[in-house]
């Protein structure tokens, strides 16, 4: 691109002298015919005739230079007079049209190159040619401009070219030599060194891929951190039911047959147990589901009905312990959202679940309504409350709050892990606190959708 610009102006400039140089030569020619038809309205000058006193070399002098000059022909191609400049050279004879250019025109016995010669038919008032006035003008001075010009120019572009590879090359070094760094640092972190970080605090873009690069690192460690914590917590929930499981299959191999008390004892307990896995397990793949959330597929649902359903269906565990299962809502409101319905449902049915099984007198109340372009669901209890510091714990997987408390009620620590699961995966939030007048609150966010989504359902 460099060398092109560089002939590009080198065209350009010799153009814009050479259309100059034709501009001088059209204004001597406009000179010499101006007073040529100034003399012939006198038909004699000094005794003699216009093309006499055209044909005064002094008087040609008056229009030539260093580099023009001039001769005055008859209209038949004789030569009446030159420039002194001209010596004994004369222009050839041709007959005058148009500008023309003569290659190597020999001057006063030197080369000096490329002429342009301009040739005018001068008439008189009647339009009676008079004389043929030829103007030339050197191009040598125009060549030697150009050729120093062009040798400038390519010098530059020479050297441009030369500074703007260095620059190329210091540059990409300034950008590979980083990245092969990082390329190196990075291929060293492995899945047993999540714990390292590049840490480069470089303002470039190579530092913000850096940058980008640890915060990664700190999410996948997170992440495995969370699973390593899983794993462990589910297999200290899983060891229990199955001793349990194997000790009663024990006794049922040695006294089983011969002490029918043993075989009965012992058949409750692996039943038991063995229902309490079959419920880990289910949570745990509800979990999985929920998390995912990738292929979960969604349709408008009506929260109110959602809730009214989950209730009815908990209102006969609820009853075992002389607890009522309501749900409160504004007249007639109907509160959508865009979801899973079995998810949301297991969802309500986790919290009023949870609710029952730690409320001893009382109730359970399921409030659904809308409030700044979101669904708000809350079951309210009134049971021991919530420790504060403890609210956020509550949604980590495994976690049973008081190990006292916990040992005397059923569950497998992951329904409400499954219910913040769910919220996410529908752009929710789900919390928990204690209520002032005694019991608990959770409460789920999501985001409502207009009711025409599902008018005339």
């Amino acid at each position: 691109m460099i060398a092109v610009g560089a002939i590009t102006i080198d065209l350009a400039l010799r153009r814009v002298l050479i259309d100059q140089a034709k501009s001088q030569l059209v204004d001597t020619a406009d000179q010499i015919e101006q007073t040529a038809r100034e003399e012939a309205s006198y038909g004699f000058i000094d005794e003699g005739p216009v093309t006499l006193n055209l044909s005064d070399r002094v008087a040609l002098d008056r229009w030539a230079s260093s580099s023009q000059f001039v001769q005055i022909d008859t209209p038949q191609g004789q030569v009446l007079g030159k420039s002194s400049n001209l010596g004994s050279i004369t222009f050839p004879p041709f007959t005058p049209s148009q500008d023309r250019t003569f290659e190597d025109l020999a001057l006063g016995g030197n080369r000096p190159g490329t002429m342009l010669v301009l040739n005018r038919i001068i008439t008189d008032a009647d339009g009676r040619p008079l004389v043929l006035a030829l103007v030339g003008q050197r191009l040598d001075t125009v060549d030697q401009l150009t050729s120093r010009t062009r040798t400038i120019l390519f010098a530059t572009a020479w050297d441009a070219m030369i500074i703007v590879a260095l620059v190329a090359y210091f540059v990409a070094a300034a950008a590979i030599v980083p990245i092969e760094r990082l390329t190196l640092e990075i291929a060293e972190i492995g899945s047993e060194h999540l714990d390292r970080r590049l840490r480069w605090r470089r303002r470039d873009e190579v530092g913000r891929l850096a940058a980008a690069f640890d915060a990664m690192l700190d999410r996948l460690q997170a992440a495995f951190a969370r699973e390593r914590q899983f794993i462990s917590d589910a297999s200290h929930e899983l060891r229990t039911p199955l001793t349990v499981i194997n000790a009663n299959a024990q006794m049922l191999q040695r006294w089983g047959g011969a002490d029918p008390e043993v075989l009965h004892t012992s058949l409750e307990a692996i039943a038991e147990e063995s229902g309490r896995l079959a419920a880990m397990v289910s949570g745990m793949l509800t979990l999985a589901k929920a998390e995912s959330g990738d292929a979960i597929p969604k349709e408008p649902i009506v929260l109110e009905r959602l809730a009214e359903d989950v209730a009815v269906h908990a209102r006969d565990r609820a009853a075992a312990k002389g607890l009522t299962v309501d749900v409160t809502s504004p007249p007639g409101a109907r509160t959508i959202v865009v979801g899973d319905p079995g998810l949301l449902r297991q969802l309500i049915g986790n919290l009023v679940d949870n609710a029952i099984k730690f409320t001893a007198v009382g109730g359970v109340e399921v409030v659904v309504e809308q409030a700044g372009g979101r669904a708000l669901i809350e079951v309210r209890d009134t049971g021991p409350g919530i420790d504060q510091s403890i609210a956020d714990r509550l949604f980590d997987r495994f976690f049973r709050g008081d190990p006292a408390r916990a040992r005397s009620v059923e569950g497998t620590g992951l329904g409400l892990a499954i219910v913040r699961s769910i919220a996410r995966v529908h752009g929710g939030t789900v919390s928990a606190a204690g209520r002032p007048e005694g019991g608990s609150v959770f409460l789920v966010s999501l985001p409502a959708e207009p009711e025409s989504l599902t008018s005339g359902s």
